[in-house]
C-alpha cells in the first residue's frame, strides 16, 4: 500500500510534467543548429541569407533565427523586473531572440498586443555591446508574476536585469504559452520573453514551421541548402520538436516505466501470497468446512465466511499501509520536492487492494465449499 500509492503518484506526475504543452505547434516545426569553423565577416547577412534559403523551400511557412529553442536544454536565463529601484533580483526568466518571427515560427497563440514589426529589431554584438533592446512581447504565465494584479499589460514597461543598469523595455504583446529551453518541472518554465535581437554570433540556430505532412522531407532539404550555401561549416543538429521532447524527458518516461513494473511485480507478489495464505487457511480447517457443510452451510456461505475473514486482514494491513503511505509521502516531499499526496491515491490504492484480496481468496475458498462433507471429514 505505501509503495504503490506513492509510485503511482509519482509515475502520474513525472507523466505530466512530460505532457506539458510547450506553446509550439510542435508537429510542424524543427530545429537546425550549424556551426562555423570561422567568424563570417558579416554574421547578419549570414543569417538573413540563411532565412531566405529556409523559406524558398516548398512547404515552408516561416522561418528564423533564434538563440534557443523549447525543451532545448541549452539556452539563455536573465531577470525582468518592473521597478529596479526597488532591489532585488527581479523575476528570472528565459529570452528567445528573434530578428523574425518567432510568434509565427512555433504557431504561438498572441492573446493581447502584437508582434515584431521590422523596425523593432535591434543588432547586438557580443564582441562590442551588451544585450538591449526596447520592445518586449511576455509569456502569460511571466506576466501574470511580473504584474499580478493586472489583467493587461500591453504599454507598460519592464527592465532588463535589475539596479542602475537595467535596460527599460515597452511590453508590446503577449503569448499564451512558451515554454523555456529546460523545460524544468515547476511552473517557472513557461518564465519566457521575446526580443526583438539579432545576436551577431558565429553559431546559428534557426527553426522552421512547414506545411502539414511536409517536415520530415523539408528537414533534408534544409540541411542540405545550408551546407551548401556557406563552406567552413557544420550542421550539428536537425531535429523536430517532438524529438526534442523525447530526449528532454526520456529519464522521466524510463523513472515511470520502472515504477510501473515494480506496481506491478508487488500486486502480483500480494495476490500469490493471499492466494497461498487462504489455500494453507482453507487447508488447515477442512473438517471444519465439512461438518459446517453437513450441518446445513450452503456454499455460499462457506465462500461468505472466508471471504470476510480476508477482508478484515487486509483491512488491518491497508490501514497501516495507508499510513506508511503519508509517512513515505512526506518524505518524497521534503527530499524530492514532490507534492503532497492527493487522498484519491490512498482511496485508489485501499480498493485496488481490498477488491484484490478478495478475488484471491475466492478461487481457494470455493474449491473447499465444494468439496462434499463425507469427504471433508473423513479421518486420513
Amino acid at each position: 500500500m505505501a509503495i504503490i500509492a506513492n509510485a503511482l503518484y509519482v509515475v502520474n506526475d513525472r507523466l505530466s510534467v512530460a505532457a506539458r504543452p510547450s506553446g509550439a505547434v510542435e508537429e510542424e516545426v524543427f530545429r537546425l543548429q550549424v556551426l562555423s569553423y570561422q567568424r563570417p565577416d558579416d554574421i547578419a547577412n549570414m543569417q538573413r541569407r540563411d532565412v531566405e534559403l529556409l523559406r524558398a523551400i516548398p512547404g515552408v511557412k516561416a522561418a528564423t533565427w533564434t538563440n534557443q529553442a523549447p525543451m532545448g536544454q541549452s539556452g539563455w536565463g536573465l531577470p525582468l523586473s518592473v521597478d529596479p529601484s526597488l532591489g532585488g533580483a527581479g523575476v528570472n526568466g528565459s529570452p528567445y531572440f528573434n530578428p523574425d518571427s518567432l510568434v509565427q515560427t512555433l504557431g504561438l497563440e498572441l492573446v493581447e498586443g502584437r508582434d515584431f514589426t521590422e523596425a523593432d529589431v535591434v543588432e547586438i554584438d557580443p564582441a562590442t555591446a551588451q544585450l538591449s533592446g526596447d520592445k518586449v512581447i511576455l509569456s502569460r504565465r511571466y506576466a501574470e508574476q511580473l504584474f499580478p494584479d493586472e489583467s493587461g499589460v500591453v504599454g507598460r514597461t519592464v527592465h532588463l536585469g535589475a539596479g542602475p543598469d537595467a535596460v527599460p523595455m515597452q511590453v508590446v504583446g503577449v503569448v499564451d504559452t512558451l515554454m523555456s529551453p529546460f523545460a524544468q518541472a515547476s511552473d517557472n518554465t513557461y518564465n519566457t520573453f521575446l526580443l526583438p535581437v539579432r545576436y551577431l554570433t558565429e553559431h546559428s540556430q534557426y527553426l522552421v514551421r512547414t506545411e502539414a505532412g511536409q517536415r520530415d522531407r523539408i528537414m533534408a532539404e534544409a540541411e542540405a541548402a545550408l551546407a551548401q550555401a556557406r563552406p567552413g561549416r557544420l550542421v550539428m543538429q536537425n531535429q523536430t520538436l517532438g524529438e526534442l521532447r523525447e530526449i528532454r524527458y526520456r529519464n522521466q518516461r524510463a523513472v515511470a516505466g520502472l515504477l510501473i513494473a515494480v506496481t506491478i511485480g508487488l500486486l502480483l507478489v500480494t495476490a500469490s501470497g493471499i492466494v497461498g495464505m487462504a489455500s494453507l487457511w482453507v487447508t488447515q480447517r477442512r473438517k471444519q468446512i465439512g461438518t459446517r457443510r453437513a450441518l446445513g452451510a450452503r456454499k455460499i456461505d462457506i465462500v461468505r465466511y472466508f471471504v470476510t475473514e480476508n477482508l478484515m486482514i487486509s483491512t488491518t494491513g491497508v490501514v497501516i499501509g495507508a499510513a506508511l503511505a503519508i509517512g513515505l509521502n512526506l518524505f518524497l516531499v521534503r527530499e524530492i520536492a514532490l507534492p503532497t499526496l492527493p487522498v484519491g491515491y490512498l482511496l485508489g490504492g485501499t480498493a485496488t487492494l481490498l477488491v484484490l484480496g478478495v478475488l484471491a481468496v475466492l478461487g481457494p475458498a470455493w474449491r473447499a465449499a465444494a468439496v462434499p462433507p463425507a469427504v471433508a471429514t473423513r479421518s486420513v
